[in-house]
């Protein structure tokens, strides 16, 4: 009897290492293919492909040079994450059978990018926070006041007076379907900036809905956000300080960044998001932010109501903590 289950148990690992040999042999030609393709536009490298038995497949070691740039973007990892091993093979499945139902899919899968390193000096950076200037066509970029605090995204010479070298960047993006509405989880962080952690719930099946492709309205009926301060506040503070803002001044700026963030999202923040983001400045960790409309609002047509009436229409309020 031993002997059949030590037999059972080599067969099962042979059987998972052929298919993981097979899978990743598939992946890596399907990305070689992708790189070849790119090559006119993009510099890319990578030094393999690997897969867990918890559900991640990844590429590993990549090294991205955009043309016309020198400096890389580093990736450490970057791939999909599903429940475990056999929801990788059912996931591959499913993406060359166009017939599938939301019933063939996993519980969740999603997309991982973990240790995206830039460099905050890199020839790009530059490149990147000039054409967003540009692009809002502000005039006031250059204020000490509207620099030290990143109302317009912080600057390569502000990310640097704030006391870092590189910026390294994690996301994951998670969908898992919940009876008739599926929920987007998103998690951010950025090393000794924040962390972000978001839920948000819609209405509908998941593989129904993205099947329509372009005319997908997403219709949200839940949204939970929780923004975690890593050092970003108190760097901030003492930057500005450096660039001879009292703290009252540097106060008003962060205040100013945060309304400016709300109106170019369409939105006026009233007195149930202004006031805990006061609390939140004045030297709480985190900020909790949620909006329950009381019916699914179409995100895509948020943009028809007046600003200042879209904080009553989802429902909007923060909590510091």
């Amino acid at each position: 009897m031993k002997n059949i289950i030590i037999f059972v148990i080599l067969l099962a690992g042979a059987a998972y290492g052929v298919t993981k040999w097979h899978m990743h042999n598939k992946v890596g030609d399907t990305v070689d293919i992708a790189v070849l393709m790119m090559a006119p536009f993009v510099e890319i490298t990578y030094e393999g492909v690997s897969s867990t038995l918890t559900g991640e497949l990844t590429i590993d070691g990549v090294r991205a040079r955009v043309s016309g740039f020198n400096d890389e973007v580093l990736i450490d990892r970057i791939g999909i994450d599903t429940p475990n091993f056999l929801s990788l093979l059912r996931l591959a499945d499913i993406a060359s059978n166009t017939q599938a139902s939301g019933d063939d899919m996993p519980d969740y899968f999603g997309f991982i990018a973990e240790g995206i390193h830039m460099p905050v000096n890199a020839d790009y950076s530059h490149e990147i926070y000039d054409l967003r200037l540009a692009a809002l066509g502000v005039e006031d970029s250059s204020d000490a006041a509207v620099e030290c605090v990143g109302k317009y995204g912080f600057s390569p010479n502000a990310l640097t007076g704030l006391g870092y070298a590189e910026q390294v960047v994690s996301v994951s993006v998670i969908f898992r379907q919940e009876d008739s509405r599926f929920v987007l989880d998103i998690s951010s962080s950025a090393d000794q900036m924040w962390d972000i952690d978001a839920e948000m719930t819609l209405v509908g099946d998941m593989v129904t809905e993205m099947a329509k492709g372009a005319a997908y309205r997403p219709r949200m009926s839940n949204l939970r956000i929780e923004y975690a301060d890593r050092s970003l506040n108190e760097r901030v503070k003492k930057y500005c300080a450096s660039r001879g803002l009292t703290d009252e001044e540097t106060f008003a700026a962060q205040m100013d960044a945060f309304n400016f963030m709300g109106e170019a999202n369409g939105i006026v923040f009233d007195e149930y998001m202004i006031g805990p983001y006061e609390e939140f400045l004045g030297g709480k960790t985190s900020l909790v932010i949620t909006a329950k409309p009381s019916q699914p609002v179409t995100l895509s047509q948020i943009k028809l109501y007046k600003p200042s009436d879209v904080p009553a229409l989802l429902d909007l309020t923060a909590t510091a903590m």
